[in-house]
């Protein structure tokens, strides 16, 4: 128990490393191209630190640990969001952080309620039915995300313009290769660090007795979050807002996905064979974000003695979602 447990805390520290220079790789790729920092946040910070994600999930299918899957990406999801709520409160800027950002980031918000819903329905209904190793469930979420990255990227496009470079076009290219090779090292990190948390995830939550639900919803996805965390707060620091609320929304939407991507390596889609208790954290991530939409687009004042209501409203939610989770109503849904 002593071993796994130094085992998942070592990994942590290395995938929290990799993501600082994951954050600041990021920035400097997005001011020297034409990217930006909105799809910045939203594509290469965000698809990089889902990399956790993506590596524990296909790996806990592969060992069957369906319910440790599902609820690390869906848990992440929640922590997510708490990330955004912390964040909000600790800028102490004029207004708040949620409201200055531009409406774009509604629309990757109401992308993740929209992939959430579909994953609630989903596991629901419990269609066994599957295509091309993919359930039913799976490839709705899978075309839903390919069309709304699409119109996230135009709207992005037409919303950002695109800023002058202030230093000569070699000093941009040196800056933008040795970025690239940061990047995808610590991409690379993270990578093969990620495996090894899901295995030793699996046997900590059955010798715990916490089970693989609440200990993937909770325990795994505060792990697979924590680049999300640094890289948020590393992305403020240096003054990319619009990068960091995009990092949130943009690993929610792709943490939803990726329940497309490892469906593949289940015999069975695994909507269909997961527990129903995962319907509530759906459910808590649909309402949550819709609260961050409201934050959005609602260009609020400073709260009273510095506090926002709705970041504050937001972490209560969170953390009522996650009780119910360690102690799910009576309601037939099961463990």
């Amino acid at each position: 128990m002593t071993e796994l447990l130094l085992m998942f805390v070592g990994l942590s520290v290395v995938i929290v490393i990799a993501a600082i220079f994951l954050a600041s790789s990021a920035d400097v790729i997005a001011e020297g191209t034409n990217l930006g920092r909105s799809m910045a946040g939203l594509i290469l910070l965000a698809g990089a630190t889902s990399l956790p994600e993506l590596m524990v999930g296909w790996t806990g299918v592969k060992i069957e640990a369906f319910d440790l899957t599902i609820g690390e990406l869906l848990g992440s999801c929640l922590l997510n969001l708490l990330i955004l709520a912390l964040m909000d409160l600790l800028t102490r800027t004029k207004g708040t952080m949620l409201s200055r950002m531009s409406s774009a980031h509604a629309l990757s918000a109401a992308t993740c309620v929209l992939l959430a819903t579909i994953v609630l329905i989903s596991l629901l209904l419990r269609i066994e039915t599957t295509f091309l190793r993919l359930g039913v469930g799976s490839w709705v979420v899978a075309v839903v995300y390919f069309g709304c990255m699409r119109l996230i990227y135009k709207d992005q496009k037409m919303q950002e313009s695109t800023p002058e470079p202030a230093s000569s076009p070699e000093t941009v290219q040196e800056s933008l290769v040795k970025a690239f090779g940061i990047y995808i090292a610590a991409a690379a990190v993270i990578f093969f660090a990620a495996p090894k948390l899901a295995v030793s995830a699996d046997h900590l939550a059955h010798e715990s007795g916490l089970g693989e639900t609440f200990f993937g919803t909770v325990f795994v996805a505060l792990i697979t979050s924590l680049p999300e965390l640094v890289a948020t707060y590393t992305a403020i620091r240096i003054g990319a807002f619009d990068m960091a609320v995009g990092n949130i929304f943009g690993s929610n939407c792709i943490n939803i996905f990726i329940i497309s991507i490892v469906d593949a390596a289940s015999a069975s889609p695994i909507l269909s064979v997961a527990s129903l208790t995962h319907t509530l954290t759906a459910a808590s991530v649909v309402l949550i974000t819709t609260v961050a939409v409201v934050s959005l687009l609602y260009r609020a004042k400073k709260g009273i003695l510095l506090l926002e209501p709705d970041a504050i409203m937001i972490i209560l939610l969170v953390i009522g979602s996650l009780y119910l989770v360690y102690q799910p109503p009576t309601i037939g849904l099961a463990q």
